[in-house]
């Protein structure tokens, strides 16, 4: 079930815009730290790179939804066709980070798929600490006006 906070004003919820906006930077913020994951097994796909700057894009209101939504569908597409779980799972941090546009909790999966990417790619290393890790960096970095929104969301990280 979904957290009614993450609902836009202008389908009825409590969410501003400008939160919204910050929701989708950080969640572009998160991808991004995961993006060679991908490019590395990946180098001439650039869907979650564009991915990630269409994010980047919404949040400074140059685009509309639907080109965001475009771009995560693309990044989602990148992530079936990649053929390491680790490049899969940080092609879905980018396609998440551009879904937040059309849904703001999208951005809690973007960064979820981020931790994801890191503990899959070192699965012989202790990646427990490797997800503290990675969390501490996206609670560190999380704009003060969304931090109790997202931290209270803390189990769907």
């Amino acid at each position: 079930m979904r957290d009614n906070r993450f609902r836009a004003e202008h389908r009825g919820g409590p969410l501003s815009i400008h939160h919204h906006h910050l929701l989708a930077a950080w969640a572009a913020d998160c991808a991004c730290r995961v993006l060679s994951i991908f490019e590395d097994d990946n180098p001439n796909d650039t869907r979650p790179r564009k991915a990630i700057s269409i994010a980047r894009l919404w949040a400074d209101g140059d685009i509309t939804v639907g080109d965001a939504r475009d771009a995560s569908i693309s990044a989602h597409g990148a992530a079936r066709e990649a053929g390491k779980r680790p490049a899969q799972f940080a092609a879905r941090s980018a396609g998440h980070a551009a879904a937040t546009a059309h849904m703001a909790d999208h951005a809690l999966r973007s960064a979820m798929y981020a931790v994801k990417a890191i503990m899959e790619l070192n699965a012989s290393k202790n990646t427990e600490a490797l997800a503290i890790q990675e969390v501490s960096w996206q609670t560190d970095n999380l704009p003060v006006e969304i931090r109790d929104l997202v931290l209270s969301n803390i189990d769907n990280l």
